[in-house]
């Protein structure tokens, strides 16, 4: 609206340009008119200068044909058959497009489609109507107010008056003021005018006649039930002129609800009485009736009478069946014999009787017999012969219906069929399968949801159409062909749900985020056995303000490695399952990226670990094999005793000593003490084998050793390096300390005078002949040099 009236706002201050005395002449008139919709209006231009004009409406330009010049000043509009809600028209200058003047023009439109009907206030009420209600249609501006007026005039009062007045398009008035203006009689008028601050317009009168307007009260309804069908009675108010009624009923199911309806025509007090047949035995119906008057509007509904039909017994059909089970690992085999005919909620009582009679048996002898009350189903179990069951009913101890069933054998040679195939759609089950190769009568299709409550279909067809199965649930269906009174081997389809459902519920179980990767798994748990299978996965995700990016992930796994992310970034992801049925969605995560890669560094915590173990470990073995080092223990000298080692008693298997040797000395030199006299020699250790370790105190001067007569001859030190091996088989030295505050030894040189040798030598030569089954160990140790007062202690061996 305020788009509408802006370019008239724009002509209003342009319109002020036009100046000196002409200037209150520039105009377009009539200013902002009202009319009724569909009518004719004249717009008329006054210019301010003699030039051309053309017109505009809704900024569209009018084809001049319309336009009609009287002068140079003057110019007028004509618009036929106006039916814009609200446009604006508007003046322009030919040569410049400058506007002269505008208007808006409005449309009204006139009270339409009266109805009034005389009605009741109290449906138990009866007499004369006490109410008059008139309805119309008014298109009108919904920013307007708008008053409306009934006014009515008879042939007994030829001038209107007013009936009820009202702001919305219906109107109420009582029947009991206005019946002096209105007769029961007779036909009456109608006219509805409708008021407001810029118009006023009238509706078109129309003509009512009493007895076509007279809503009658509701009708009191009756239904009695009886074996044939149910007895429909009811009243109406009292009429002379005939009355027209129907009759409603259903029957209630869980599902659906058909209706029926059946059309009686009454004649003044005639009272309705009709009975309804063909229904149901012990079914469930709902009863309502209504009535009017000839052409006069239908009455309500009568309140709702609800029923159970009784057991019309010429109605019942029993139809027995049976499912075999799988023989057990005793060879018994349970037999599921079900029925029909007789409805469960029927209030009668009623006896079952089951009767398992062998097939080679000619006469009816009963071996099981079982009495049920009020069921449709029995058990019983058979051994692998053919047999035959029977099932009676009973009523008031009268049979009124027999029917029976033939159970093969388990190895009978019989029809079966073959090539079951099942197909679903929207909850329907379809079967299709082979006739078998000998002639059969036709087909019994059961089927179960749950393997205790079983459903059946006979058909003569190959294929049937299984409706009213309970939603997204398998069935376990079989197939039978019947032939001769006998029935063959049922071949059983493999399970098939009535409607496959949606996918399972998809749900993220975790997501392990990297600097620049995601690892992102997920679950499908259904609550469903239906479940619609995925066909796919669709990993969506993408960052706060990106693009969203997606990927597609095989059926068969559940996990993905999102690649190519942005570090230290926060993504949401979401995955998306689709199946042939539809699609299921996740909730969203949130996860944030790595600013560095979390397996580098756990890569270079465990590389940094094992490398500080491996010093710390190399360490530690250096200062164990350090600390071993420096408290090894090394003999002190001052404890020992220098003596020969002999040959023999190494030979023999005497233990071996270790020479001490210095450095910077030869392994052949062996230290020879000079004499020692006065000594007392300590008691000696007990050797390795039998040697006896005696004390002795005896001075002992090392003997001159002669060389033998084969080494006279050659070069001295040639004879001197034989008499010293440096094998440990050879002969070692006796070394003895003496009490010497200058050095423990006497002589320490290696190398000594010919003739002193050789006094050595043979003093050495003597002592090894005087004690030959005693050995000297020597143990020699440096830190007797460092001795301040020079001091030494003997230990001999």
């Amino acid at each position: 609206m305020h788009l509408l009236l802006a370019p008239f706002i724009i002509l209003v201050g342009i319109s002020s340009i036009c100046k000196g005395e002409h200037e209150s002449r520039c105009n377009v008139v009539p200013t902002d008119p009202y009319i009724e919709v569909g009518s004719d209006i004249k717009i008329v231009c006054h210019t301010c200068v003699n030039e051309k004009i053309y017109w505009t409406l809704q900024n569209r330009e009018i084809d001049e044909t319309l336009s009609n010049i009287i002068n140079s000043s003057y110019t007028v509009l004509s618009l036929r058959n106006f039916t814009e809600h609200s446009a604006t028209v508007v003046c322009h200058e030919k040569a410049t497009g400058d506007i002269i003047g505008g208007t808006t023009i409005k449309t009204y439109s006139k009270p339409s489609k009266i109805s009034c009907i005389l009605d009741y206030d109290n449906q138990n009420a009866s007499g004369v109507p006490e109410l008059l209600t008139c309805n119309w249609e008014h298109q009108i501006n919904p920013s307007k107010e708008i008053y409306y007026t009934v006014l009515s005039s008879s042939w007994l009062h030829p001038s209107q008056s007013e009936i009820c007045n009202s702001q919305i398009t219906t109107c109420t008035s009582k029947y009991k003021n206005i019946s002096d203006k209105i007769s029961m009689f007779g036909s009456f008028n109608v006219t509805v005018r409708a008021n407001s601050s810029v118009f006023e317009a009238y509706s078109e009168t129309q003509e009512f006649t009493f007895n076509q307007i007279w809503k009658i009260v509701r009708p009191k309804l009756d239904v009695t039930t009886r074996p044939g069908g149910v007895l429909v009675k009811w009243t109406q108010m009292y009429s002379s002129v005939e009355c027209h009624c129907q009759v409603k009923y259903n029957k209630v199911v869980n599902v659906r609800t058909p209706e029926w309806l059946i059309d009686t025509t009454l004649y003044g007090e005639e009272r309705g009485n009709i009975t309804v047949k063909n229904l149901e035995s012990c079914s469930t119906y709902t009863f309502s009736v209504r009535c009017a008057l000839d052409k006069a509007p239908w009455s309500d509904w009568s309140l709702e009478k609800r029923v159970l039909t009784k057991l019309n017994m010429t109605d019942v059909k029993l139809r027995l069946w049976r499912n075999i089970a799988e023989p057990e690992k005793h060879g018994l085999r349970k037999v599921h014999a079900m029925w029909t005919g007789i409805p469960s909620t029927c209030q009668d009582t009623f006896t079952y009787r089951i009767k398992l009679i062998p097939s080679k048996q000619n006469i009816t002898g009963v071996n099981y017999t079982e009495t049920l009350c009020g069921n449709s189903s029995y058990d019983v179990d058979v051994n692998q012969n053919a047999h035959r069951i029977i099932l009676t009913v009973s009523h008031n101890d009268a049979v009124f219906s027999e029917d029976s069933v033939y159970v093969p054998a388990a190895r009978e040679s019989l029809p079966q069929v073959t090539d079951v195939q099942t197909t679903t759609l929207e909850g329907v089950i379809e079967i299709s399968w082979k006739a078998p190769g000998q002639p059969v009568s036709g087909y019994m299709i059961d089927y179960t949801h749950n393997g205790n409550q079983f459903y059946w279909k006979e058909s003569t067809n190959t294929n049937v159409t299984l409706t009213d199965l309970l939603d997204k649930t398998p069935y376990n269906i079989t197939v039978t062909p019947l032939f001769d009174g006998k029935t063959g081997h049922g071949t059983q389809a493999l399970q098939i749900c009535s409607r496959v459902g949606d996918t399972g519920n998809v749900t993220i179980i975790d997501v392990q985020a990297y600097d620049k990767s995601a690892f992102v798994s997920w679950d499908v748990k259904s609550q469903e056995a239906c479940s619609g299978v995925v066909v796919r996965y669709t990993v969506f995700y993408n960052t706060q303000k990106g693009p969203q990016l997606n990927v597609s992930v095989d059926r068969t796994k559940q996990f993905i490695l999102l690649k190519d992310l942005t570090p230290d970034t926060q993504y949401h992801v979401y995955i998306q399952a689709t199946a042939l049925t539809g699609t299921t969605q996740s909730s969203e995560w949130l996860f944030m990226t790595k600013r560095f890669d979390p397996r580098l560094t756990t890569a270079l915590l465990v590389c940094g670990s094992i490398a500080v173990l491996l010093v710390l470990s190399l360490g530690l073995c250096c200062a164990v094999q350090w600390k071993k080092f420096k408290e090894k223990p090394v003999p002190n000298p001052g404890f020992s005793s220098v003596a020969l080692w002999s040959p023999e008693n190494h030979q023999e298997g005497t233990c071996p000593v270790e020479r001490v040797n210095k450095p910077h000395e030869s392994p052949f030199d062996i230290v020879y003490p000079e004499e020692l006299e006065g000594m007392t020699t300590p008691s000696l250790p007990t050797g390795c084998k039998s040697n006896i370790v005696r004390d002795q105190t005896e001075e002992y001067t090392v003997p001159d050793v002669v060389p033998a007569p084969d080494l006279q001859n050659k070069d001295p030190r040639e004879s001197e390096d034989m008499l010293h091996p440096s094998s440990p088989e050879e002969s070692t030295a006796l070394l003895l300390s003496e009490r010497n505050q200058s050095s423990p030894y006497r002589s320490q040189s290696s190398k000594e005078a010919p003739a002193q040798r050789t006094s050595k030598q043979s003093k050495r030569a003597a002592l090894e002949q005087e004690d030959k089954t005693t050995s000297a160990t020597v143990y020699v140790t440096l830190e007797m040099f460092e001795q301040d007062n020079g001091q030494s202690t003997e230990t001999v061996t």
